[in-house]
């Protein structure tokens, strides 16, 4: 039996814009399982005259292709950024409420702003700068949010690589901070670093032990 993959489209944008939006943003976040590093999210106005072929869920995508496809992203939007919660803000506000702060700042940083946002999954951040929409898997269903997810993960995924330069044994360059089997034994063999999130049970759990 053939199995039929579904692609993301246009019509959650579509949408918006017969309802009178003018300027629709994706949003999407990553990093919110890791155990160390920022959670990143981005926003993306994707201009229709302009989208990249290919766009689809970045964990559908190989790591070329998310690279090559924000280049694309960046190139051709009407608009798009970038922003971060920081370990420490994750740590004082917890993860979902530090994921949406990066939301909220991704989605100011954009110029022209928006007025409406479709925003992955079931809940939708507070004190947004415009309407939005929760979306339910909605990288893999709407293109804006699946540009969004991209350039997140690629955002993210640097930066963890950057970090392991610094902070070698731990493989952040390859788990980018997520809890393998390898970075838990460096975490419990090696310590925790001042990127690890210590409100997070693994990171806690050994910094009791220590204490």
């Amino acid at each position: 039996m053939k199995v039929v993959v579904s692609l993301p489209d246009f019509s959650f944008e579509q949408a918006a814009m017969a309802r009178g939006a003018r300027v629709v943003a994706g949003v999407d976040e990553v990093g919110r399982g890791p155990l160390a590093g920022p959670v990143t999210a981005a926003a993306v106005v994707l201009d229709p005259d302009r989208i990249p072929d290919g766009l689809n869920d970045s964990k559908r995508l190989s790591s070329a292709a998310r690279n090559a496809l924000a280049e694309l992203i960046l190139l051709n939007a009407r608009a798009a950024a970038v922003a971060h919660a920081s370990v420490e803000e994750i740590d004082t506000m917890n993860i979902l409420q530090a994921s949406h702060l990066a939301m909220r700042r991704a989605l100011a940083a954009l110029n022209p702003l928006p007025d409406h946002a479709v925003i992955d999954g079931n809940r939708l951040p507070g004190d947004l700068c415009c309407p939005a929409e929760p979306l339910v898997k909605g990288d893999a269903r709407c293109l804006s949010v699946a540009a969004a997810s991209i350039l997140a993960k690629v955002a993210r995924d640097r930066i963890m690589t950057d970090l392991a330069r610094d902070w070698p044994g731990y493989g952040w360059e390859t788990n980018a901070g997520y809890p393998s089997p390898a970075h838990r034994e460096a975490l419990a063999r090696l310590g925790v670093t001042p990127h690890h999130r210590r409100s997070f049970a693994p990171v806690r759990n050994i910094l009791c032990a220590e204490n």
